[in-house]
């Protein structure tokens, strides 16, 4: 019984470490963040943390999967809320909740270390391949049920919808680049893929 709670406890301190991190990260830098001060906002040493994590690009890929998992959570739940509104319903969840979505925060701090460091490179190219071909499926699967244009290419809506998420991260960081533009993009991407655009065409 005791190892049991030793191991939950461990997990639980683990859980504790990758939140804090992918805060830290998200909001400063890869180069910017240090394990001292990730260790020391998660209450924890920096040679716990190591224990956990053997270095701070592990912690960073770690904090990668982990905010791709709490993204494409939050996605699916906005697809079982509204299926009928499909993309719309995930850009809406990702408006009212961005900032605790951090993974394309991370996406943007990750290419800051591309050119030098392979690894991480690839991480953040597979997960943002991942993230498209969800959204894609998202299409096609919206197209079935009627909701998207048919005429739609799946493929490149997707490419165009994760630049939106980039663009409106990009909006939030520098605080309200584009203003009232935003809700313009918004409202001129849904009536471009919803199906009711072919009668008015």
């Amino acid at each position: 019984m005791t190892q049991t709670a030793k191991r939950l406890t461990a997990e639980a301190r683990r859980q504790a470490v990758l939140d804090t991190a992918c805060r830290v990260f998200s909001q400063t830098s890869y180069r910017g963040a240090t394990t001292a001060e990730i260790a020391r906002e998660a209450g924890i040493s920096e040679p716990i943390l190591y224990r956990h994590f053997g270095s701070k690009r592990d912690l960073y890929l770690a904090c990668l999967e982990e905010a791709g998992r709490s993204f494409r959570a939050v996605c699916e739940e906005a697809l079982a809320g509204e299926p009928s509104r499909s993309l719309g319903a995930i850009a809406d969840a990702y408006m009212v909740r961005g900032r605790k979505i951090r993974v394309i925060d991370l996406w943007i701090q990750g290419l800051n270390e591309a050119s030098e460091d392979k690894v991480i490179a690839a991480a953040v190219r597979r997960q943002i391949r991942e993230v498209h071909d969800f959204f894609a499926d998202v299409i096609r699967d919206g197209q079935r049920l009627g909701v998207i244009n048919e005429e739609r290419d799946p493929v490149a809506e997707a490419w165009i919808f994760v630049a939106g998420g980039l663009l409106a991260t990009i909006d939030a960081r520098l605080g309200g680049l584009l203003g009232d533009d935003l809700l313009a993009v918004r409202e001129a991407r849904r009536a471009w893929m919803t199906a009711e655009m072919v009668s008015d065409t």
